[in-house]
Parts: C-alpha cells; sequence; structure tokens
C-alpha cells in the first residue's frame, strides 16, 4: 500500500484544503484539487508500470528514451470520481475508460451497507493495467462490488486501487478482499461513523463537487 500524505509534498496541502470546510465551499475549488491529486496519483502509479526502449527522431537526431508500455484502463465511479479521474487522464492520456454507476442502497444491518450498481461501461481489460478510482475508500464494499463486475470483460494484467481519502475499516477489508490489488490512497483516517461517512474525512465528494443530488 502507498500512502501519498506519508511524506510531506504539495499533495499534503490540497487534501488539506479538501478537507477545510471553508475552502471547500468554492466547489471549483474542491474539483480542482480533487485533479491534482489525481494527477499525482498517476504519477506515482506510473513508477511501478513497465516500459519499453524506443528510438525517437528529433531534428538533430535520435534518442533512445523509455516509452510506456503498460495499455491503461483508468476505471472511476460516477459522479464523485469525475474529477479524480480527470486528474489521472492528464497524465494517461492515451487511456482507455470505464465507467461504473454505483451508489450507497439500504442499510442491511450494523457495519453493513447494501451497494446498488445499476451501470458499467468498459473496454476489453485482458491483459491491461486497471486503475480504479473513487475518491472515498468508507467500507470497501463499494470497490469490491465494481472490481468483480469490472472482472466480465476480462483479468487485468495488474489492477490499482486509488483514493483520496479512506478509513483503517476499508483499507483492512480491501487489502483482505482484494489481496491481488495495490491500493494507492491520499490518506487513512481512524472509523466510519454509524451513516458509513469517513472521520474525520471531509463530507460527501460527490455534493461537493457537483451540489446536493
Amino acid at each position: 500500500m502507498f500512502v501519498l500524505s506519508e511524506k510531506n509534498s504539495i499533495a499534503c496541502d490540497y487534501i488539506a484544503e479538501l478537507r477545510d470546510g471553508a475552502i471547500q465551499a468554492d466547489r471549483l475549488r474542491f474539483r480542482a484539487n480533487l485533479e491534482r491529486i489525481g494527477g499525482i496519483m498517476a504519477y506515482e502509479i506510473s513508477r511501478e508500470l513497465t516500459y519499453q526502449e524506443k528510438e525517437i527522431r528529433t531534428p538533430l537526431g535520435s534518442a533512445r528514451m523509455q516509452t510506456l508500455k503498460s495499455e491503461i484502463v483508468l476505471a472511476t465511479i460516477l459522479r464523485a470520481g469525475l474529477p479524480f479521474h480527470q486528474g489521472f487522464l492528464n497524465v494517461f492520456d492515451k487511456a482507455e475508460n470505464a465507467f461504473i454507476g454505483a451508489y450507497r442502497g439500504n442499510y442491511l444491518k450494523e457495519q453493513e451497507l447494501e451497494v446498488e450498481m445499476e451501470y458499467i461501461s468498459s473496454p476489453d481489460l485482458r491483459d491491461k493495467t486497471l486503475i480504479l478510482i473513487d475518491p472515498m475508500l468508507a467500507t470497501g464494499r463499494s470497490v469490491e462490488k465494481v472490481y468483480h463486475g469490472l472482472l466480465r470483460f476480462g483479468i487485468p494484467r495488474q489492477t490499482y486501487i486509488a483514493a483520496v481519502i479512506g478509513s483503517k475499516m476499508g483499507v483492512r477489508y480491501v487489502r483482505k478482499r482484494m489481496s491481488e490489488c495495490r491500493l494507492y490512497i491520499g490518506a487513512v483516517d481512524e472509523h466510519v461513523n454509524e451513516h458509513f461517512y469517513i472521520v474525520p474525512g471531509l463530507g460527501d465528494a460527490g455534493d461537493l463537487a457537483f451540489g446536493p443530488k
């Protein structure tokens, strides 16, 4: 697991602004900060991907360069994931994309929440690098359901899960139930409340980015 905020960088400042109740009232800035963190996280993930040497012709000669070989598919959960996803797409500009409509359903019992998934659109995932993007990792159940839904489109070569804020519960759940996936996260918070929101967290990322639903 990679935690972005474990080392000081400008990303810590962006995460602080996402949490700040006064600053997050500016939806444009909130979306911009999600996008900027997405770009930084995409760069960090890129350090683990596969590259190949290629000869590049310049106006004055040629250079042997390392170029990205991994085929990327960026998958995001609507709607909160859209600005975060754009940050990844700014970096992996040749990536294919998948979109999933998933949302919180009924409370089944204590410590359990039903997840509804009504829409999924994806390219072929066989032998590709899948990056599953969702800003909030509360319980981990949404990500797990979406991940298994995506597998009907093929088994990826490798899968990364990217989140901005997660709870310790969500992190434990993903690492136990999806051990084949590599987790990248901005910051990890202590717990979730009775409504399964991360505490201290930042609130509802979808509402803060796009307005109340």
